[in-house]
């Protein structure tokens, strides 16, 4: 049948199984959402209250679902409001698809009003992007985007379409999605033999696993491989929910804000398996002195980052699900009851809860984290802005299913969470959805309360109220003797008065004895909610390992004198 260029183009989403896009209407994709108007019955489409947002739900979507996100924009500034939110999702390896208008193709390179080569803006940022010229190309561009997206390490894939295209007519016929298979080199049972048998002589092993678990859904695979070869586990920041923190197995993070516990295990270890993670500075914070006392068996999807910033002794470059399950086939069950004991014991001595700086009352963030996590439940869904809080969430929050947690990690976008927590609602509409945000982060998507109010989306916006930029003033703090410039907020903003001119519910916690009752209303109102956490700006993220330093030596306390 003949199809205009939008009409076909919405058929293709559905191919793929799109029920839910997020965008921002505009010139060059009118003739999109008329067909939108006509498909509403079929596709979901939520606007936020700008572009950037709708990028980051679209992430949101697909990290907390395991499908692919959706985002539609418009030509130039709607076009370049999607770059953070198309690089986040590519330095955490989202599966995303962004659909952008441009103008029509006679007008293309001619300074037209809203034009800008988005193509060549995000090509350092996507793993592949398209810029429609031909209508009867469209169809098959846009399957190949998904399968691009999906296939190896995942990642955003741009389609820009000029606005002539959308109009044009096409002969469309329905085809099958093409099965994502990744496919393994033909040496990769020899690779995993050998992975084997260094497993196999270990005494101390040491498992550290990155977001490559989620990503692939490996998470029983992981548990499998500790329980048969009796070894810790560490997660990194992305590999949160890889891995069930109540198990008494894990040990927390690893890095720059890893626990003593990860610290001490990784020190002591005589192997260290990483499993799909890519050892970024914020955990090999120096690559001359990481790892030089163990031997190293590093497993990934992709070969550009293997021995990329750590040299490993073994390396098995391939689908980590696979490589996990033929592990469990041969490796021997092994008991290593002493070693496991020390780390018991380490975990008992070392992981403390935080200390009041003022009085038995003052609200700190651990409390509430562990409270959130007691009343919200299992299945409840936690993102986050970027700062403090972030950390706190990944240090304090027990997270224990798959896919319950979105957080910028890579890039580290301020501005993420809100967004990503309106994806992740609507891709889970049964389940509780919390964004933890710092107040620096929150003044950067504010605006978006606007979007839970106009579309009934019941999150709950937690926001650590401590009037600094508490993450750049702990470092001022520890790097520039004291000298506190420009972290000091000082808006002036009435929080709960802002919440009402959202039209959303408010809750104020400025004591320790309000956190349970505050947090409770928060999570059983059934309407968006923002509650305003009154904290001390002095509360640091502890530990803390100095740039460039080393991971074993992590800082413990820091003078507030």
């Amino acid at each position: 049948m003949k199809l205009n260029g939008s009409d076909l183009l919405l058929e293709c989403l559905l191919e793929q199984g799109v029920d839910t896009i997020f965008g921002y209407p505009g010139g060059a994709v009118l003739n999109i959402y008329d067909a939108l108007y006509k498909y509403s019955d079929k596709i979901n489409h939520v606007i936020t209250a700008h572009e950037q947002a709708a990028c980051h739900a679209a992430d949101g979507y697909a990290r907390t679902t395991g499908k692919t996100g959706v985002v539609l924009a418009t030509s130039g500034p709607g076009a370049t409001n999607l770059v953070t939110g198309i690089a986040t999702a590519n330095m955490d390896s989202v599966p995303l698809v962004a659909i952008t208008g441009n103008v029509g193709t006679a007008s293309l390179g001619l300074d037209s009003f809203q034009e800008v080569d988005i193509c060549g803006i995000t090509m350092p940022i996507t793993k592949h992007n398209f810029i429609v010229k031909d209508i009867t190309k469209l169809a098959d561009t846009v399957r190949e985007a998904f399968y691009i997206a999906n296939e190896g390490r995942k990642g955003p894939v741009l389609i820009d379409i000029p606005k002539d295209i959308t109009a044009q007519l096409c002969e469309y016929t329905y085809k099958k999605p093409r099965v994502v298979v990744n496919h393994n080199p033909d040496d990769i049972n020899a690779q995993i033999d050998a992975a084997a048998e260094m497993i196999k002589s270990s005494e101390r092993p040491f498992i550290y696993a990155g977001g490559g678990v989620v990503s692939c859904n490996a998470q029983e695979e992981l548990k499998e491989l500790a329980e048969i070869i009796d070894s810790p586990i560490s997660l990194s920041f992305m590999g949160q929910t890889a891995f069930n923190n109540k198990d008494k197995r894990y040990i927390g993070m690893l890095g720059m804000h890893g626990t003593k516990t990860a610290s001490l295990t990784f020190g002591e270890c005589d192997l260290m398996i990483a499993l799909g993670t890519r050892f970024s500075d914020r955990v090999a914070l120096n690559t001359n002195t990481f790892a030089k006392h163990t031997k190293v068996v590093h497993i990934d999807i992709d070969p550009a980052e293997i021995g990329k910033n750590v040299t490993a002794d073994c390396c098995v470059n391939g689908d980590l699900k696979y490589i996990l399950s033929r592990l469990n086939e041969i490796l021997p069950e092994a008991k290593h009851s002493e070693w496991n004991q020390r780390i018991s014991e380490w975990k008992s001595e070392y992981d403390k809860p935080m200390q009041p700086i003022t009085d038995a009352d003052e609200v700190l963030p651990d409390q509430v984290l562990k409270t959130l996590c007691a009343l919200a439940g299992e299945d409840a869904i936690i993102t986050t802005e970027v700062g403090q809080h972030q950390m706190w969430t990944a240090q304090y929050y027990d997270f224990v299913k798959p896919r319950t947690f979105a957080s910028s990690g890579g890039l580290g976008t301020m501005g993420y969470g809100l967004g990503a927590a309106i994806g992740a609602k609507l891709g889970n509409p049964d389940k509780p959805v919390v964004n933890v945000a710092g107040d620096g982060s929150f003044f950067m998507n504010c605006n978006e309360l606007s979007t839970l109010a106009k579309h009934g989306i019941p999150i709950v916006e937690l926001v650590f109220e401590n009037n600094v930029l508490g993450m750049v003033r702990q470092w001022q703090r520890i790097f520039y003797d004291k000298r506190f410039s420009q972290t000091t907020i000082d808006r002036g903003t009435d929080m709960m008065k802002l919440a009402q001119g959202f039209g959303i519910e408010g809750v104020r916690i400025s004591k320790k004895s309000e956190i349970e009752s505050g947090l409770k209303y928060a999570l059983e109102c059934g309407r968006p909610c923002l509650v305003e956490c009154v904290i001390d700006k002095d509360v640091n993220v502890l530990p803390m390992v100095v740039p460039g330093g080393d991971v074993l030596k992590p800082i413990m306390e820091i003078s507030l004198d």
